[in-house]
């Protein structure tokens, strides 16, 4: 429930929705992203994704990104475009309808295996989630610091985006550089 009324106040808020303004380039809307989850015993996290970037693992027997297997993906709009269809107010503001609220079985899991391995969420201005070489510039991050403190591998992968915002300076694109913000669960044992 509380997902659904983050989700709706955002649909209903003129405001909010007006502060995310229109890329310059274009009229292409911001929209706003969330990812909600909860950390288990047995290195379980189960979360719902409101159109953020994907979850990324670093595995650190493997020393790369797994792949995850998209059923175990929930994956929403972002928030405030998708109302379900049996609330009163859908038929205004909705984009896509979705039949019902989220419930247990929208969550999806995902299951830190080994020792050293690593949970990574991330705002887009880090990494969008959408391109390999992308993905692979991350990666040669992590297979360098994965055994330092969760703390410094953070800082390692925003000194790394904020290294690519002078890419997209040089290229014109200054437009397109967002917000920074690394999470990350490092399991111990």
């Amino acid at each position: 429930m509380l997902l659904e009324n983050i989700n709706l106040r955002l649909a209903l808020s003129v405001t909010a929705r007006n502060e995310l303004g229109i890329l310059e380039k274009g009229d292409a809307r911001e929209n706003a992203t969330m990812i909600y989850g909860e950390v288990r015993p047995g290195g379980h996290f189960r979360f719902a994704n409101f159109g953020h970037p994907p979850p990324l693992v670093f595995s650190a027997e493997y020393r790369k990104f797994m792949n995850i297997n998209e059923s175990r993906m929930a994956q929403f709009l972002p928030l405030g475009l998708q109302i379900p269809a049996d609330h009163p107010d859908y038929k205004y503001y909705s984009v896509n309808l979705r039949q019902t609220e989220v419930g247990a079985s929208d969550l999806g899991e995902i299951t830190l295996l080994s020792p050293g391995d690593i949970l990574v969420l991330y705002t887009d201005g880090v990494y969008d989630g959408s391109d390999k070489y992308g993905r692979e510039l991350l990666e040669a991050v992590m297979q360098e610091h994965y055994r330092e403190p969760a703390k410094d591998i953070c800082n390692a992968l925003l000194n790394h985006a904020v290294k690519q915002d002078e890419r997209l300076r040089q290229n014109g694109e200054a437009d397109m550089i967002d917000d920074k913000t690394v999470f990350m669960i490092k399991r111990l044992n």
